[in-house]
């Protein structure tokens, strides 16, 4: 079966986490995505480790297969003019320098679409292209800081923490895919291509959700409740008698059908406990108690009662336990791909699942100019 995006060619100058993983996922779907670098390899993440396999740091292999390599000086005339050429042929152009810097070098939106008015031209950076922080870059650290993201996370005790993975990347490259194709399919209709121009901060902004709605509605600056949920008790993680799960009870039905199976019965039948918002109000009263339920029993008992009752509860487990889980298996999240020079590389599969236009994984993470010799003539 053909990729959805078969036949669409992106020209990828991006580097890091946030473009790669963007320009990775349209190439799974089926795009032509040449990654352009400067000679010798500029994506930073290929000196990112250890752990490295055959000079491949693990970095940059987690986000850059289903893609060819170009190596383009371009501060030469001779790179820019290459990219043009590029850019006649493309359907996206995608870059993730600091706001300007492809407008110094010719390479702006200005300048390639009177080339091509069909391209899509992505831009990624760290505050945008407007407002008084448009000329910062971007590093994800920085951005869970000033969005407010590493506010709620941790508990009073710990202070600010950030998320253990580069969430912001992350967050920005599933916009800059879903941009990217929504320019595509806009493209049908009108027949041009336009500019999206996307920020590490505004997405890491938009995915505070429910919390900035809380913030909006109440006007009360959200706190760090560590594994406990803002708005919903019982929603945390708890202690069985050997080792930590997590229970997440969404509703009052749910909440009873826990107290059903619980040793003390009082739990159940105590007013402040009845409704979720009273649960709220009283949540280290519940999680107290519960505690010293739950480690009456192992995870694997809760698990198996829990599920008797349609109560969503789950293990606590550790990076090795979640890739050898029969779940991640059976969907196919761990993919092995072969590269000439590095071996078999293990990597994360897609988690997109189509019935007609499945990914597909060609072609592994590229060495620097490793299609030169095939682009460029």
């Amino acid at each position: 079966m053909k990729g959805a995006l078969e036949g669409i060619r992106v020209v990828d100058l991006t580097r890091v986490l946030a473009g790669p993983y963007a320009t990775m996922i349209l190439g799974d779907l089926g795009a032509d995505v040449i990654k352009v670098e400067a000679p010798g390899g500029s994506d930073d993440t290929r000196f990112w480790g250890p752990p490295f396999q055959n000079g491949m740091s693990a970095y940059y292999a987690a986000v850059n297969r289903n893609k060819r390599n170009i190596t383009i000086n371009l501060k030469e005339e001779k790179g820019k003019e290459t990219i043009r050429r590029l850019v006649k042929t493309a359907d996206v152009f995608i870059h993730n320098f600091k706001t300007g810097t492809m407008e110094r070098l010719g390479l702006g939106y200005d300048e390639l679409s009177p080339i091509n008015p069909k391209l899509i031209y992505c831009s990624i950076t760290g505050f945008g292209e407007t407002g008084p922080y448009h000329h910062l870059a971007g590093y994800d650290y920085i951005i869970q800081a000033m969005s407010g993201w590493m506010s709620i996370n941790g508990t009073e005790q710990s202070g600010p923490l950030k998320v253990g993975v580069a969430v912001t990347d992350i967050f920005t490259g599933l916009y800059a895919a879903i941009a990217v194709q929504a320019a595509l399919i806009a493209r049908e209709k009108t027949g041009r291509g336009q500019k999206i121009d996307l920020s590490l901060f505004d997405c890491a902004i938009s995915t505070l959700v429910n919390v900035a709605s809380n913030y909006f509605m109440s006007g009360e600056v959200p706190k760090p409740l560590g594994n406990d949920h803002p708005n919903i008790v019982p929603y945390s993680t708890y202690e069985a008698s050997d080792g930590l799960f997590v229970v997440a009870v969404g509703n009052d039905r749910q909440f009873q059908a826990l107290c059903e199976l619980l040793e003390d019965q009082t739990i159940g039948a105590d007013e402040r406990f009845r409704t979720n918002a009273s649960r709220v109000a009283h949540r280290h009263e519940l999680n107290d108690r519960l505690n010293k339920e739950l480690k009456k029993k192992t995870r694997a008992e809760w698990q198996q009662l829990f599920e008797q009752k349609g109560i969503p509860c789950g293990p606590v487990y550790t990076i090795h336990e979640a890739f050898q889980h029969p779940q991640t298996l059976a969907r196919d999240m761990i993919v092995n791909m072969e590269h000439p020079h590095v071996g078999t590389l293990k990597l994360v599969g897609s988690p997109l699942k189509f019935s007609e236009t499945a990914v597909s994984y060609r072609l592994s993470p590229p060495l620097a100019g490793e299609h030169n010799d095939h682009i460029l003539t």
